[in-house]
């Protein structure tokens, strides 16, 4: 099995990850229901943030904090929610990858969840 080497790479394993997501009925609502998200927009954005975060590409501007924290304000994002994306995440990148890349990407995943959890947190006080 490979590592992560590219975008394309990237795509595979966000566009399998967004299945798991999108089929699991304990986070869809997320996505369909509050957020609307339009997978076919959203997946390239997706690619771009962790091509920036694991093949120093560059070329994500956006906000992740506040993007989280405005769903957050419609929909409380509970800790449950980010054990099952974290799950659903370090499954498609087992399924898919391994090697180095690969685990950095886990790691940052683990690092942005907990990352979320402690910034909703303290928006809450």
């Amino acid at each position: 099995m490979n590592d992560i080497q590219n975008q394309s790479d990237l795509y595979l394993l966000v566009d399998k990850f967004y299945k798991k997501l999108l089929s699991d009925n304990a986070i869809n609502y997320i996505f369909t229901d509050v957020v609307k998200t339009k997978i076919e927009e959203h997946l390239p954005i997706l690619v771009t943030f962790w091509s920036q975060a694991i093949l120093g590409t560059g070329g994500y501007a956006n906000n992740l904090t506040q993007i989280h924290l405005d769903i957050n304000a419609k929909e409380y994002l509970s800790p449950e929610l980010f054990k099952i994306w974290l799950n659903h995440f370090n499954s498609a990148v087992d399924e898919n990858y391994q090697g180095e890349k690969s685990e950095q990407i886990k790691t940052q995943a683990l690092n942005i969840a907990t990352v979320m959890q402690i910034k909703i947190a303290q928006n809450k006080v």
